[in-house]
């Protein structure tokens, strides 16, 4: 029986059609399969390959911590050279109040730890979110997801949680004494890479800032520089409460992160102990290829720099009838088309073209476009001919 079949067979399926390409290898920009043919990686494993695959800095530094030690105890109890190498070098690049790091296993479950913490800080209970935001698919993080079709089957979830539209007044008149934390994605990924205007973001920050409420930003995709910006909040002139990241964070390995003032992080010490506690959170292998991988792009400000020039060549580059709009945040970008059959079938066109894309769970009509930072500009423009191939024969 072939890999594809038992695939199939014995690994839960999330959806009826999945790509199903068998890798077999993974190097800077590129995809190989077991047939040999090479795919640009247009997406980045979902923002999480920032300096694309293979790094040999990361992969030295996998190796080395490997072969030192993998898991010892669950997570907080023995002092862990990554784990606090890693966060003592991600808060020094963060503002001040952001000084003191959780690390988790994934994204989502960074979301469920920053929300008990700002329950757990205003002794209040109330949420509010946006309108088609993503947090993750765990139950908390489910309650903020900001779209029925995906929470319906899993109802009751958390009560006390409030949507309302990303950039709308009536979410900053929701923000009240009763209010625990405001959770938002600093530039919306699954809408289509939605960026807010900066007054109305302010105007949040403000208001929480009046009632004593938690700001939360999620830059589980948008964080490591993607928006143009090592951080996107960096671009509004805002701070947030506690920082949620994911992706990108573990260079490749499964990491997650809430970040805040240690005063803040600290109430999850105490009554009770063990606020929050788990076993593979901040796992030191996935720390040390986190570590090297920030060490990276640190070592390369050209990467984050030369983003603007990379956004005008594709903007330039991607000019097409079947594009309706375009909606784009640094090296991030939704192409939009008349239908998402449409879509779907401009993403398979560009599987068979060399060309790994997919589309936005809140814009099915929408193409995404985010490959790794360490792109050149002959490989975006290799991308865009791939694209427009692609949209030709659809």
């Amino acid at each position: 029986m072939n890999q594809r079949q038992l695939f199939l067979d014995h690994v839960a399926q999330t959806s009826p059609k999945p790509i199903g390409i068998e890798m077999a290898a993974a190097q800077g920009i590129w995809l190989t399969d077991i047939q040999g043919k090479k795919y640009i990686d247009g997406i980045s494993g979902f923002s999480v390959a920032n300096i694309g695959h293979g790094n040999p800095a990361v992969i030295k530094a996998v190796q080395d911590q490997a072969a030192a030690y993998m898991h010892v105890i669950v997570y907080g109890e023995f002092i862990e050279t990554p784990q606090v190498q890693y966060a003592k070098k991600l808060t020094e690049h963060l503002p001040a109040s952001l000084n003191c790091v959780y690390f988790t296993n994934s994204g989502a479950e960074a979301t469920e730890g920053a929300m008990k913490l700002a329950k757990r800080v205003t002794k209040r209970s109330k949420i509010i979110g946006a309108k088609n935001a993503y947090h993750g698919s765990t139950q908390g993080a489910l309650s903020m997801m900001g779209d029925e079709y995906f929470k319906q089957a899993f109802r009751p979830l958390l009560p006390d949680v409030y949507h309302y539209n990303y950039g709308s007044t009536d979410l900053l008149e929701a923000i009240d004494h009763e209010t625990a934390c405001v959770i938002l994605e600093t530039v919306q990924a699954e809408s289509g890479v939605t960026a807010p205007p900066a007054a109305w973001l302010q105007a949040v920050r403000e208001k929480c800032n009046r009632h004593c409420v938690l700001l939360i930003l999620d830059e589980i995709q948008a964080g490591f520089g993607r928006t143009g910006s090592l951080w996107a909040f960096e671009q509004y002139g805002i701070v947030p409460d506690i920082l949620l990241l994911g992706k990108a964070l573990g260079g490749g390995m499964p990491l997650g992160a809430f970040i805040a003032d240690q005063r803040l992080m600290h109430t999850l010490t105490y009554a009770p102990v063990l606020g929050h506690i788990t076993t593979f959170g901040g796992h030191p292998v996935s720390c040390a290829a986190g570590n090297a991988a920030f060490e990276e792009l640190m070592a390369h400000p050209e990467w984050i720099q030369d983003i603007p020039k990379k956004n005008s060549l594709l903007k330039s580059r991607l000019q097409h009838p079947k594009i309706l709009s375009v909606k784009d945040c640094g090296l991030w970008m939704s192409l939009q088309f008349a239908t998402p059959e449409i879509t779907q079938a401009v993403a398979h066109a560009c599987i068979q073209n060399g060309l790994v894309t997919d589309w936005f769970l809140f814009a099915p009509d929408r193409i995404r476009i985010a490959p790794p930072l360490i792109i050149t500009e002959e490989e975006l423009n290799s991308l865009c001919e791939i694209l427009l191939k692609s949209m030709n024969e659809c």
